[in-house]
Parts: C-alpha cells; structure tokens; sequence
C-alpha cells in the first residue's frame, strides 16, 4: 500500500473514499491540478503478479498484467495537454513499496510549489495579535481520508490546513485554515 507520509504528493489510502474501483491492488491515489482542472490518478500494483494499472480520471491509461520487476517507473499523459507523468515504484523494505507522482520531471510536492506561490491566506485575531496565514510553499502534510493535514502551532494555538479535492475540476483543491479546532473564513483579497 501507499507509504502515506512521503512528502512527493498527495498519495491518499483508498480506505473511505467513494468512486474508486474495489481493487485489493490499488497502491496510490493522486490529484494533480493541471491547467485545464484537477485530474485523478489511481495506481494499481499487483505485488504478486507485478501488475500495474494506472486511471486517469477513471479511463485505464497503461495496463502491464506480468512483470517480474516489481520495482521501477511507468510513465504516462494527463490532461489536454498531455503533461507527461511517471510514477516511481520503490522498495522500501521487505515488502513495502512506496509510489512516487512526478509530473513533467517534478515530484508532485515541487510541482505544485512551482505551480502557485499563494494558493490561500487568512487574516486572523489571535490573543490580541494580527496574524496572517499564508498558504505559499506547500509543508509536508499528513494523509487522511479525504485529503491531506499540516498541522503547526501559532503561539499556543493549534493549527491545521486540510487541503481537500472539491470534487469538480474548475476549483481543484480546497485548503482550510482551522484553529483549535475553529474553521477560519479565507481572505480574499
């Protein structure tokens, strides 16, 4: 299964999510907002067979049913564009694998640094201070069900961006500021 705490893009478990196919084999599920919306990529890895299958936006895009090699690259086109993709196959240990998303040579972490500066900002009062929260350079966050978690702290507050899909391609992903546990309105300014 997907090694959830890579910090090279938002790998997320198949466990709770809705729309997927009911493979034992699925290893990874991406979302890459390309210029023309977010895409779904879904890698399947048959650790016993060496099958890879790899969705994009639920269409099979690469199917290889027997390869000894259980571990390497398959690369791949997303979007109208066709921005190439690979995903990277790596041991880690045993028998753990861990999936890596490059697109156009860039992990996904880099690519989506590289893609927007700011993504999101919030002002807030915290214990009597103007703070201003940046989204910019995307942290390493933590993968959950519906998306991924960075959690920091501001003073003695406890703070998390959830980064979620919205389900619909114009708007790609949807970043969240709470603070103990308190949703913050986004600045738009």
């Amino acid at each position: 299964s997907c090694s959830g705490h890579d910090s090279f893009g938002s790998c997320s478990s198949p466990a709770g999510s809705e729309g997927l196919r009911m493979s034992n084999d699925l290893a990874g599920v991406w979302e890459v907002a390309l210029s023309d919306g977010v895409h779904r990529i879904e890698f399947e890895h048959g650790t016993t067979t060496g099958k890879r299958v790899i969705y994009v936006d639920g269409k099979e895009v690469l199917r290889r049913d027997w390869m000894f090699k259980l571990v390497g690259k398959e690369t791949f086109n997303v979007g109208s564009s066709d921005t190439k993709a690979t995903i990277n196959i790596d041991a880690v240990s045993g028998f753990a694998y861990e999936y890596t998303l490059e697109i156009n040579g860039k992990s996904l972490k880099k690519y989506m640094e590289n893609r927007s500066k700011v993504t999101s900002t919030w002002l807030l009062n915290l214990d009597g201070i103007d703070c201003r929260v940046v989204l910019g350079e995307l942290l390493s966050g933590e993968f959950v069900d519906d998306g991924t978690e960075t959690h920091f702290t501001l003073g003695d507050h406890n703070c998390c961006v959830k980064a979620v899909s919205s389900g619909k391609r114009r708007d790609g992903i949807i970043h969240t500021l709470l603070v103990d546990g308190t949703e913050i309105a986004e600045c738009t300014e």
